[in-house]
C-alpha cells in the first residue's frame, strides 16, 4: 500500500518458478520443479525505454524488475490488461506501451483510495493524459468490473490492502471473484506483495502492510483460480518479515512473493 494510506487504513534473471505440486505450506519458498523463465520480449523492452515515463519511475526499475515481471505474466502486444490498484501508474504506463495500439489497458484506482487521498485521482488523470489508450476506472473495490473480458490482470504490492481492518471482512473474496469473472478463460492474474510470516487469519496486513503468501494463495484459489507458477525474482531472505514495509530499515528491501494464477479454460 502507498504511504499516504497508512494512517487511513492503520541480476535481471527472473529466477525460478515453483509449481503447484508441492504442499501448500511449503510453496512460498519451494524451489522444486524449477523451469527456465521466458526472456523479456522486445515489446516490453521498448516500453521500458519509452521517453514519456517519469524519471522517478525509470530510476526504480533496477529494484522493481518490471520487465521480468511482465514477461512472467506473458504480457504481449494486443492484449487487454488491467492494472488493479494502480497507485501512481508505474506499471500502467509500461503496460500501455507494451500492449501497443491494438491492445487496451484499464487503470483501476479504488474509490476508497481516492476518497482518502484525492491525489490518487490526479495521478490517474496524469497517466491518461500521457497514454490516451489507458481507460481509467474508479468504482469501489466491491464493485470492480471491466467493460470487456481481459487477458491479464496485475496487482502489485496491493493485495494485502483488501484485508485492512476498516474494510469488510469478506472484501478479498468479493474482489477475487470479480477479478476471476473479468478474465477470459485462460486469462492470468499476477499478484506481487510483501511477505508476512504465517498468518492464516489475516491479522498482519493492517499492522505491517504484508500478507502471508500461503493464505493469499488459498484465498485466490478459492475464487476459482488455479496456481500457474511462482517467481523468486523479488525474494530477499534477509527480510525478517516482522517490520512494517515503511520502516526505513526495510523499505525498498522487502521479501516479496510473485504468484501467477490462471482462470481455467
Amino acid at each position: 500500500m502507498k504511504p499516504a494510506l497508512l494512517g487511513a487504513y492503520a541480476a535481471f534473471a527472473i529466477g525460478t518458478m515453483a509449481f503447484a505440486s508441492a504442499p501448500l505450506a511449503a510453496q512460498a519458498h519451494d524451489h522444486a520443479h524449477a523451469v527456465a523463465a521466458p526472456a523479456v520480449p522486445a515489446a516490453i523492452i521498448a516500453a521500458l525505454a519509452d521517453p514519456k515515463r517519469p524519471k522517478a519511475d525509470v530510476d526504480r526499475d533496477a529494484v522493481r524488475h518490471p520487465g521480468e515481471l511482465l514477461a512472467f505474466a506473458g504480457i504481449k502486444p494486443g492484449m487487454k490488461v488491467a492494472d488493479v490498484m494502480m497507485g501512481g501508474g508505474y506499471f500502467t504506463r509500461i503496460l500501455a506501451s507494451a500492449v501497443g495500439p491494438q491492445g487496451k489497458v484499464y487503470g483501476y484506482q479504488a474509490a476508497e483510495f481516492i476518497g482518502f487521498r484525492p491525489a490518487y485521482g490526479d495521478e490517474q488523470k496524469a497517466v491518461v493524459a500521457d497514454y490516451p489508450a489507458v481507460a481509467p476506472l474508479s468504482m469501489s473495490l466491491a464493485e470492480i468490473a471491466f467493460p470487456e473480458k481481459l487477458d491479464a490482470i496485475i496487482t502489485v504490492q496491493n493485495y494485502h490492502d483488501l484485508h485492512l481492518g476498516n474494510l469488510p471482512a469478506d472484501l478479498a473474496s468479493t474482489v477475487g471473484k470479480r477479478l476471476y469473472d473479468a478474465l477470459k478463460p485462460g486469462g492470468v492474474l499476477l499478484v506481487v506483495d510483501h511477505v508476512a510470516n504465517t498468518d492464516p487469519d489475516f491479522t498482519v496486513p493492517a499492522k505491517l502492510h504484508r500478507i502471508d503468501p500461503a493464505a493469499a494463495r488459498a484465498e485466490i484459489e478459492k475464487a476459482g483460480f488455479t496456481f500457474a507458477g511462482e517467481s523468486k525474482l523479488l525474494a530477499d531472505p534477509a527480510d525478517p518479515h516482522d517490520k512494517n514495509v515503511f520502516d526505513p530499515t526495510i523499505r525498498g528491501k522487502t521479501d516479496q512473493f510473485v504468484y501467477l494464477f490462471r482462470k481455467p479454460g
